[in-house]
This record gives structure tokens, C-alpha cells and sequence, in this order.
């Protein structure tokens, strides 16, 4: 299976609007791609403004809202947490089951995770765990302003502690008129990370399929991306 674990610096970061631009951009250059996001918390997967609602969209796969999601929870918490308030306990081996059923309707896919890479989704089961399971090169999304720089070296230096191989950051939110820190950040992370940063993309002033698309195309390395799907 090839594709992209799409995960965050933070909460908030803008991974699903990362998620959906690049399945977007992906299904318009011909690729049969696929999306999963295994784990919700605080809105239910078929409210038509949910993750797994504009994933599904975005990507125009046929796969069903709980194919997409199979794991929901009430609280708008981290997934064990959430999880837990409803005397449930999700276990990689459950992802991985739902995984294997979806996984063969696609040839590519864009999977996301919940809040950063380090947010636990079970009991002793982190994002990274799943990370790993899955066997997909990760790309984290990471805020433009003060503080990102501590926020993303961390999430990358942990990332390949644990083996993650990286394909590289994609900066989201960026003002139409930026500050110092916003502009001088990109390359800074790239110095210290010895990552590549992909792209830097603006704040958005609404989540439409064609402002997210398009956002993504004129603001992303896809020919990047997409040299690193071919091998």
C-alpha cells in the first residue's frame, strides 16, 4: 500500500485541510486514492462539516463514513480519554482489522491521524504506534507562527527516534501579511530538521472543495509528492 500518514505539531494545525487538498489534488492528476482517518472525537463522522465528512468528499471515494472512520467518540477529547468516558479502549489491532478491509479499495491513500503524533488513542497506543503499523512516510502539518519552531523540531526528532521515515512538513495558515517569525521559520525548520518543508499554504477564509484544492495545488510540492509515490 502506498500513500501518506498526514499527522500534526499540534491540534488545530490544519491536518484535515491538508488531508482533503492532497486527496483532491491526487484524484485530479488521475490517482485512485483513498482516504482513512480511524479515530474521531466530538462530532459524529456523518455531520456534513466532520473530518471523515469532507475527506470523504474531497476525495470521492466510495467508501462509506464508517469505512473512513470506523472509531467515534462524544467528547472532544484525545481518542483514549474520550474513549475511556464511554468504557471503551481502542487497540491497534482493531485499526488495523479495519484497515485490512478498506485498504484493497484503493491503490493510494491518505491516512490522518488525531492532534499530534504523539496523542494516545489506547491504552500504552499512541498516533506514532499507528504510524508504524501502518508503514506509511508521514507528513506532518505544522502552524506558521511563534513557537512553531519548538513545536516542529520536537514532533520530528521524535518521529525518527521512533523510526518514522518523514517526507516532509507542510507549513498551513499563513497570513496574507506575515510577521517576521512567520516568514523566517520555513527555512529555519528545514536548517535544523534536515527535513524538506513542502510547502507553505495561506489561511484560508473558507473550506470549500475548490479553495482547499486549489490552496494545495499552488502552495504544495505535488510533483514531489508524487515522485515519492512512484517509489
Amino acid at each position: 500500500m502506498k500513500g501518506f500518514f498526514v499527522t500534526g505539531t499540534d491540534t488545530d494545525v490544519g491536518k484535515t485541510i491538508i488531508s482533503c487538498g492532497l486527496a483532491a489534488v491526487l484524484k485530479e492528476r488521475g490517482k485512485n486514492i483513498g482516504v482513512f482517518k480511524p479515530l474521531l472525537s466530538g462530532i459524529s463522522r456523518d455531520d456534513p462539516s466532520s473530518d471523515t465528512s469532507l475527506l470523504k468528499q474531497m476525495s470521492q471515494t466510495s467508501l462509506s463514513h464508517e469505512d473512513i472512520t470506523p472509531f467515534e467518540f462524544k467528547e472532544p477529547l484525545a481518542p483514549y480519554v474520550a474513549g475511556k468516558l464511554e468504557s471503551r479502549n481502542i487497540k491497534v489491532e482493531e485499526v488495523l482489522d479495519h484497515w485490512d478491509q478498506v485498504k484493497n479499495r484503493h491503490e493510494y491513500f491518505i491516512v490522518e491521524g488525531a492532534g499530534g503524533i504523539s496523542v494516545p488513542l489506547g491504552e500504552g497506543f499512541l498516533v506514532s504506534d499507528l504510524i508504524k503499523a501502518l508503514h506509511l512516510p508521514a507528513i506532518i502539518v505544522a502552524r506558521p507562527d511563534l513557537g512553531t519552531f519548538n513545536h516542529t523540531f520536537l514532533t520530528v526528532q521524535y518521529a525518527k527516534s521512533q523510526g518514522i521515515y518523514i517526507v516532509g512538513i507542510i507549513i498551513n495558515g499563513i497570513s496574507d501579511h506575515p510577521s517576521t517569525a512567520e516568514k523566517s521559520n520555513p527555512e529555519l525548520i528545514e536548517e535544523y530538521c534536515g527535513v524538506p518543508v513542502l510547502g507553505i499554504v495561506p489561511k484560508l477564509k473558507d473550506v470549500e472543495k475548490e479553495s482547499v484544492q486549489k490552496a494545495v495545488e499552488d502552495h504544495v510540492d505535488i510533483t514531489f509528492l508524487l515522485d515519492r509515490l512512484r517509489v
